[in-house]
């Protein structure tokens, strides 16, 4: 077999996916973002599922990666909907915090280029520990990065699913060789 076959390809990609939800994970938990943590971690699980059934040559693996690649797409979409506030969604409700915290993205102040200030508030009677972050000067806002991230992720999940199929009617089409070879060989001895 040759490197460029789309067992390979699917491979590479698995890799890819593999280490981009590593990545959005990581940032994710920065941020106590538990829904999309909680996605981050099936993805990784599936992903791992994937890259062990195209090494494998098990296709119903690849069936359980390719049927997730759909839901991770529609979830992605979701987050870029609700980072852009489409449909009624707010990016400043505790949606991906499952309503536990107040955490946000923390790209929200610690994005490319972004002064992060803690104004301490003046008023009497409020809690001196609390402070009020004031972030300015951010070459992207927050919300850009992370519709970015979800892009990518449904950018490589749409091309590993193309792959993802046709590795399957591959791995299909030499189980059905190798059984028709099989059954050849038992009809010949009768």
């Amino acid at each position: 077999m040759g490197c460029c076959t789309g067992r390979c390809t699917l491979i590479f990609l698995c890799s890819l996916q593999l280490l981009a939800a590593l990545e959005r994970q990581i940032f994710d938990f920065l941020g106590f973002q538990w829904a999309p943590i909680l996605g981050n971690f099936l993805q990784i699980i599936v992903v791992i599922l994937g890259l062990f059934g195209t090494i494998q040559f098990r296709p119903r693996y690849i069936v359980v990666y390719t049927v997730w690649t759909a839901l991770w797409v529609t979830w992605n979409v979701f987050i870029i909907c609700f980072y852009l506030e489409v449909g009624g969604l707010s990016k400043e409700t505790d949606l991906m915090t499952f309503n536990i915290s107040m955490h946000r993205s923390w790209w929200r102040e610690h994005g490319p280029g972004c002064i992060r200030r803690v104004v301490r508030p003046s008023s009497p009677g409020i809690l001196d520990d609390y402070s009020y972050v004031s972030v300015t000067g951010c070459i992207i806002d927050f919300q850009y990065l992370e519709v970015i991230h979800s892009a990518i992720q449904i950018l490589l999940s749409l091309i590993g699913f193309v792959y993802a199929c046709y590795v399957i009617s591959i791995f299909m089409e030499e189980e059905d060789s190798c059984l028709s070879i099989y059954i050849s060989l038992f009809e010949g001895t009768e």
